[in-house]
């Protein structure tokens, strides 16, 4: 972050009463890492109140705090007291990205946001120093945490938005103000928050309203809505440019032939697999929307490997031989949840493919049919085993009638122990992928990684 004076402080919180006169070098939410020369932003969340440790902090050498309310027993010009920490997060991420001179790319969607701001950033670093959003810091709190820790001397920033409800997006793209907004997908993740599927498309779209002026939006036309999006990025986005299969007019044993804005460029994916398609799409538009080489980016995109967590393919060895890991047990999203069983089925594999999947959260009332269709997907496959965790998976089991091995869990207790012990032979192939905190496969996941040795 670039230094501030407490008065700019102050004025960028339109705080009108005296303060120490200090210069702030960070930023910090935690008391546990405050030190002299930072601010200390104190947060009230559902187990703790972070106004608990503003004495503590204080003492520790820190500057000054931002509070919701004067904490007794620390000097008054130490403290700047607004209606809410968190927008006042917000007002200093957006004060110290008006002095970024790079350009912010923003980007929101509904599944594969991480993975696709990755790839951004891993071929936009071909072309310059690139800064991009710390794992999945992309809510109210962690997209200011962003944009205070912004490499000021980067050439292109990658900023990630993310929402659970109307308005969120809104707000944070407020604080990005992006040079280009960019939406990846949309999905009905989250639809227990809102009336319709449609409702999503419009949340998603509040990102084109803090467009920078004369900026592009870039969407994906394949998606859900697209109309939608496209509507309302006009008046907003100085040119509203698009990416989706219609780019692609070949493909041959692996390697795709594509028309990106105008170059036709030639390029292989690290797994071919349709969502790593359209990632791939989406970051090559990217450069080409600034201008940049896309034959160069199209070059090297092979290179980028998945994510953790997020399709990375590992090949682990235990007692009976190895087998192959496919950990996509970040998110259960529906259709993401579709693409990744898709994806398996085309892996080549010597030995048996294998399906273990968990519940899908935050749907609401179409929880059932959701899980009734990613088990008549699976049922469509060549999948041998299939194993349902959590009881909505029991409606997904319920779709695979042609006799082929599936099993059942209440939860994922035990669930490593059978598959490393009973079940995993060699050479199979094993996908674990389901809602992150609701069927906690992801435990599942680090357990077999811990237990087994790369290759």
């Amino acid at each position: 972050m670039e230094k501030i004076s407490s008065q700019k402080l102050a004025e960028v919180l339109n705080y009108q009463h005296p303060l120490v006169d200090a210069e702030i070098k960070n930023i910090v939410t935690d008391s546990r890492i405050a030190q002299k020369g930072d601010l200390f932003i104190a947060i009230k969340g559902e187990k703790f109140d972070a106004h608990d440790f503003v004495k503590q902090v204080i003492d520790q050498g820190v500057e000054l705090a931002v509070v919701e309310h004067f904490v007794a027993g620390v000097p008054k010009n130490r403290q700047i007291v607004v209606d809410s920490s968190i927008e006042a997060f917000g007002k200093i991420g957006a004060y110290n990205r008006s002095l970024f001179k790079g350009k912010i790319i923003g980007l929101t969607g509904s599944a594969g946001k991480t993975t696709t701001k990755e790839e951004i950033k891993f071929l936009l670093s071909l072309f310059g120093k690139t800064y991009a959003t710390t794992g999945n810091f992309n809510n109210h709190i962690g997209v200011p945490r962003c944009l205070c820790d912004l490499d000021m001397e980067a050439d292109y920033a990658v900023i990630e938005m993310g929402m659970s409800g109307k308005g969120e997006i809104e707000k944070l793209a407020s604080y990005v103000q992006p040079d280009i907004a960019l939406v990846t997908n949309v999905y009905p993740m989250h639809i227990e928050f809102f009336e319709n599927f449609e409702g999503i498309a419009e949340a998603k779209a509040e990102i084109f309203k803090s467009i920078k002026p004369h900026s592009p939006a870039l969407i994906n036309e394949d998606t859900n809505f697209a109309n939608i999006l496209k509507l309302r990025a006009q008046g907003n986005a100085a040119k509203i440019y698009t990416f989706g299969k219609s780019e692609v007019f070949k493909e041959e044993n692996g390697e795709y032939t594509a028309d990106i804005q105008g170059t036709v460029v030639k390029f292989r994916l690290s797994v071919n697999a349709e969502h790593y398609l359209y990632n791939a799409l989406c970051a090559l538009n990217v450069v080409a929307v600034l201008g940049l080489d896309v034959a160069k980016a199209a070059a090297e995109i092979e290179h980028f490997g998945a994510l953790a967590g997020r399709g990375k393919i590992s090949q682990l060895k235990f007692a009976k031989g190895q087998y192959t890991l496919v950990d996509d047990s970040y998110s259960g999203q529906p259709e993401a949840m579709k693409l990744a069983i898709k994806a398996l089925d085309k892996m080549p594999c010597e030995g048996r493919k294998i399906a273990v999947l968990g519940k899908m959260a935050e749907l609401g009332d179409t929880s059932l049919q959701q899980h009734i269709e990613v088990g008549q997907v699976v049922a469509h496959t060549n999948i041998d085993i299939v194993i349902g965790v959590c009881p909505e998976m029991k409606d997904m089991l319920a779709q695979i009638s042609d006799g082929r091995q599936t099993y059942y869990f209440e939860n994922k207790e035990g669930l490593s122990e059978f598959l490393l012990n009973k079940l995993l032979q060699n050479k199979d192939i094993i996908l674990i992928k389901g809602a992150r905190y609701s069927s906690k496969l992801y435990q599942v996941a680090d357990e077999l990684l811990k237990q087994g040795s790369e290759k």
